[in-house]
């Protein structure tokens, strides 16, 4: 077991995803050798407004300044095979596909992409513009995947945190994680 997972949180409206995605992780804990976290400012103050009953330091990652460029995910020789950016703006993904590692975040989705290991996105903006398209175009061309946070409704979910789920299970099939996932299956006719 040596996967090693960097999971980017940005102030992007949905920290319920990041959140049910750590979740999720930790109790996959015999998948992967480690997961770090980097979180944005942003992402800070977004976990507190739409998460304030849930602290994240319930979650026991080990989590990195975003201006710290000394974190091991910086550099392409720390082995890390996934970077996950849960959920990630419009802003985000536009300096990762412009090359501008300007912080923790992009600088480790830039040496994923450089390196040639898993770096998926997981936006949550909508509608897009021309610009947003263009940029997830550069990002899936140099290797990247933009898993938009389309929760699906097959599995006939019972609550939110179910209807969520879906995204975050698709989000774990990316990365190589089994989980015990809703899987399509059709229904069959009588």
């Amino acid at each position: 077991m040596t996967k090693k997972i960097v999971v980017g949180i940005t102030g992007a409206s949905g920290a319920i995803y990041a959140h049910l995605l750590l979740k999720k992780l930790a109790l996959l804990s015999d998948q992967y050798e480690r997961v770090d976290l980097v979180l944005s400012e942003t992402a800070r103050e977004v976990w507190k407004y739409e998460l304030a009953d849930e602290l994240l330091d319930q979650h026991l990652f080990k989590v990195w300044d975003a201006n710290s460029f000394w974190a091991p995910m910086a550099s392409g020789s720390s082995g890390y095979d996934t970077m996950i950016i849960i959920p990630c703006t419009m802003g985000t993904m536009g300096r990762i596909a412009s090359g501008l590692a300007n912080d923790l975040i992009t600088r480790s989705a830039d040496v994923m992409l450089k390196e040639r290991k898993k770096l998926i996105l997981v936006t949550r903006e909508t509608p897009l513009s021309l610009i947003h398209i263009r940029n997830m175009e550069t990002i899936t061309l140099a290797g990247g995947v933009i898993c938009p946070a389309n929760p699906s409704y097959y599995s006939q979910p019972k609550n939110i945190e179910d209807l969520l789920g879906t995204v975050v299970d698709r989000v774990l099939d990316l990365a190589g994680i089994v989980s015990d996932g809703h899987r399509w299956s059709p229904p069959t006719r009588g």
